[in-house]
């Protein structure tokens, strides 16, 4: 782009932003003729997917900002009214980021003018109260605003529809299009009220929820140490943990209130290095059973144990196995499900169950359809337990139902180690890590995926890959989807770029056969070694 177009398109642009600090923001790049920052901003657009919109916060379309967010509640509304919701209630949520009011406020308006119902969350709130209110409420939509654990900077725009699941091709290309269609922001109507704001009647309504994903009767006995990380968790999650008779969780008071500028950690996420350490002190200081962080907008659940004397997080596909083997020891009935980059244990678990199961692409957009869902979780702190309440990654009700499981452990002298190391003997140790890369330059990324595909491993830790599957062209039973999979003899390899961040992940899982209880030492020595050679392998293969 010349940089007369590129000035010309920066105040077009200028000359309909309604937030005066984006204008202000603006207007200085222009004034100082910035052409570089201006052309990382002007080169392109956001764009809209089945993660719906996330982004650095700032002026211009490649950023989030509130001309970004009406275009897209606009492109939404255009699509609801196409499909015949016209007068349909859209439901609207938010955390406690910088701009997330403002982005939830103007996608009201929105709604509003376009004919539809629309009506805001009280106040910042975790993110499956969103999309429990979408059910709840019979909403033909929902909109949650947030970035949930990426950096400060960010923000983000997640979009539901009336079955309270996040969208799912084609509704995200045909939204796009809507959004793609809105030539001028003075085209869309803007009232200053007409939608209503919710009182806490819904969120009693999630909170009565909660009681039925525990069992009557079950212990309640396990003390914990609680972190919100600076999100919007807490009082939820006390309130649910008080409703249902567990010690008052001993919270991180550093990371206990909303801040958005996530002021004790780099990344506002349990999985980062360094993010757990303040409940990890707490722990030590207080002693408790297992520590429970939720991330920022807590749909997702960190576990923490101690082990050896001091405490470590323990891996989402860990957690998730937790949950399954705790949910069939209960009797659960219906599908056990979960993305492909999650650990093989779910289905061996199911198998001797004899519940069915599935494996989905990655998100809980995917996991939620699943038919007959019972159970469903991810490897990135997710888990749905109770899929006829929220249809989608529940941080609260998981923390529930973990610390059940924990209590009813400490009533037989046991641990959540304890079980895990029995699950391992009766199904193989299935180990797994995660190599990823995070980038400025997101060509590195389609770089390292390129490689990969022309020149395909054909061993990896000196095991031989039986079969490299590219998921672009999609499976027998999974739709298209850009990553790659590599199966060898005892272990599995997924790649694929991140959908939220720019990140390169690479999933990685080894199952070790261990007979007894005293192999287990070791099989995690030989699944350790197995997944550092793993990891130098394929780095090495990917040029990352």
């Amino acid at each position: 782009m010349h940089d007369d177009d590129l000035i010309a398109r920066a105040e077009a642009w200028l000359a309909e932003d309604p937030d005066p600090e984006t204008r202000g923001e603006l207007a200085g790049l222009i004034g100082a003729g910035d052409t570089a920052e201006l052309s990382a901003r002007f080169s392109g657009t956001l764009q809209f997917g089945t993660a719906g919109l996330r982004g650095e916060l700032g002026a211009g379309p490649q950023r989030m900002n509130r001309s970004v967010v009406i275009r897209a509640a606009a492109g939404l509304a255009a699509y609801l009214r196409k499909n015949g919701e016209s007068g349909g209630l859209v439901v609207i949520g938010y955390d406690a980021r910088h701009k997330s009011a403002d982005f939830a406020r103007d996608t009201a308006a929105v709604m509003t003018g376009a004919g539809l119902r629309a009506a805001v969350l009280p106040r910042p709130l975790p993110t499956p109260v969103l999309a429990f209110a979408i059910r709840h409420l019979g909403a033909v939509a929902g909109v949650e605003v947030t970035a949930s654990h990426n950096p400060p900077r960010d923000n983000g725009y997640k979009v539901y529809l009336g079955d309270g699941s996040q969208i799912v091709p084609p509704a995200d290309a045909e939204i796009a299009a809507e959004i793609d269609a809105i030539a001028s922001l003075h085209d869309v109507p803007r009232p200053d009220g007409g939608w209503e704001i919710l009182d806490d009647a819904v969120l009693d309504a999630y909170l009565a929820r909660t009681d039925a994903v525990l069992s009557d009767g079950s212990p309640r006995t396990a003390r914990t140490v609680y972190t919100a990380m600076h999100g919007v968790g807490r009082d939820v999650l006390l309130a649910a943990f008080a409703r249902a008779g567990f010690p008052e969780p001993v919270l991180v008071a550093e990371q206990a209130d909303p801040d958005p500028d996530f002021p004790t950690v780099a990344f506002p996420n349990p999985e980062e290095p360094g993010a757990m350490d303040l409940a990890f002190a707490r722990a030590r200081a207080t002693d408790p059973d297992l520590v429970i962080a939720n991330d920022p907008d807590a749909d997702r659940c960190a576990v923490a144990v101690r082990d050896d004397g001091d405490w470590r997080m323990l891996r989402g596909d860990e957690v998730g196995a937790l949950l399954a083997a705790h949910l069939v020891r209960r009797g659960a009935r219906g599908t056990l499900a979960e993305s492909i980059v999650s650990s093989s244990l779910l289905g061996r678990i199911a198998e001797a169950a004899g519940l069915p199961y599935e494996e989905t692409l990655t998100g809980f957009k995917w996991i939620a359809r699943v038919e007959g869902l019972r159970y469903g979780y991810e490897e990135a702190l997710g888990y749905c337990v109770d899929p006829e309440g929220v249809r989608d990654k529940d941080g609260i009700t998981a923390a529930l139902v973990i610390t059940e499981l924990a209590s009813q452990l400490k009533e037989e002298g046991r641990t959540l180690l304890d079980l895990l190391d029995d699950l391992a003997v009766e199904h193989g140790l299935h180990a797994t890590d995660q190599l990823s890369v995070r980038v400025e330059d997101l060509s590195l990324i389609a770089d390292a995926m390129r490689r990969l595909r022309e020149q395909p491993p054909t061993e990896l830790a000196g095991l031989p890959v039986t079969r490299a599957e590219d998921l672009t062209r999609g499976t027998d039973r999974l739709p298209p989807t850009d990553g790659l999979r590599y199966t060898l003899d005892g272990a599995r390899v997924v790649v694929r770029p991140s959908g939220t961040e720019p990140k390169l992940k690479c999933y990685l899982e080894v199952v070790v056969p261990v007979s007894a209880h005293a192999g287990l030492a070791a099989a995690r020595a030989r699944a350790a070694g197995l997944l550092a050679a793993i990891k130098r392998d394929l780095s090495a293969a990917a040029g990352i």
